[in-house]
């Protein structure tokens, strides 16, 4: 098991690398594509699927549109346009459960919804951080900082983890090991800076902001990491999927990662001077 998981690490780390060196439509295509997959899984897991059926229509319509917000993004950022894709996401949502009254239940119409705001829509600022002024130096602080922080408290924890912090929810995680996970990020984030993005920025000192911001989203991620596990404790499954032999599905890989995101993103926005 470790040796599979190690492997499939090591080819989503070379596809990230590509993908986020590209940016553009590459990042795009295998973003919508991580997005769909896990909006897929998140409906599954919150059971807003029908039973005995791949797709029902919730989810066609959500799929449809998470493919309709992508192509927005795509074709402006302007924020009318953003939210009234997402809008008529949830007006559709509606539509469908009004006209197949009572085929659906109104907590599977909100998870259908709930899916589409989580995964497709936070996972888009891996894309809009990317399309930043020099977001080919500020994405990879998405990167740090979900797998980053991941890293580092699980070496931390194993080392000298003691006091469990979350007992129910994450048994095996530790205060030592989120400690050592938000500071390693913070860490390697200010040594990206320092060696890398410094010379960049010519007339702003960025070392200890690329450093704070990582050290912002490693807190995000492990958010990110316990909420995805608290959904599947609250409906009892081990893991989102099988796609990534050793890890689970999309969901189980990106959980960190999808709520990092946006926080880099903002924060990137509001400290940098570009």
């Amino acid at each position: 098991m470790f040796w599979t998981r190690l492997a499939s690490g090591i080819v989503l780390i070379i596809i990230a690398l590509l993908t986020m060196s590209l940016g553009g439509v590459p990042l795009l295509a295998v973003t919508l594509l991580i997005a769909l997959i896990a909006y897929k899984e998140l409906t599954g897991a919150l059971l807003c699927a029908t039973e005995g059926k791949k797709f029902n229509l919730l989810e066609i319509l959500g799929l449809l549109g998470v493919v309709a917000y992508y192509a927005t993004i795509y074709f402006t950022t302007d924020t009318i346009w953003l939210l009234m894709c997402i809008v008529f996401v949830f007006m559709a949502l509606m539509f469908a459960y009004v006209i197949t009254f009572p085929k659906f239940k109104a907590s599977q119409v909100l998870g259908a919804f709930f899916a589409f705001m989580y995964a497709p829509l936070m996972l888009s600022f891996v894309y809009l951080t990317r399309e930043c002024p020099h977001g080919l130096y500020m994405v990879w602080m998405i990167l740090i900082s979900a797998w980053g922080c991941d890293t580092c408290a699980y070496v931390v924890g194993m080392l000298i983890g003691k006091k469990k912090i979350f007992p129910v929810l994450s048994p095996k995680k530790s205060l030592e090991g989120c400690i050592g996970g938000v500071l390693g990020a913070a860490l390697i984030g200010g040594l990206y800076g320092y060696f890398f993005v410094e010379k960049m920025f010519l007339e702003q000192k960025v070392t200890m902001l690329i450093a704070f911001i990582c050290g912002a989203g490693a807190i995000m991620s492990m958010v990110g990491d316990l909420a995805a596990s608290a959904i599947k404790r609250n409906h009892n499954i081990k893991d989102y999927g099988k796609l990534i032999p050793g890890h689970g599905g999309i969901m189980d890989r990106f959980d960190s990662m999808i709520v990092t995101a946006p926080m880099i993103y903002f924060l990137t926005i509001l400290l940098f001077q570009f």
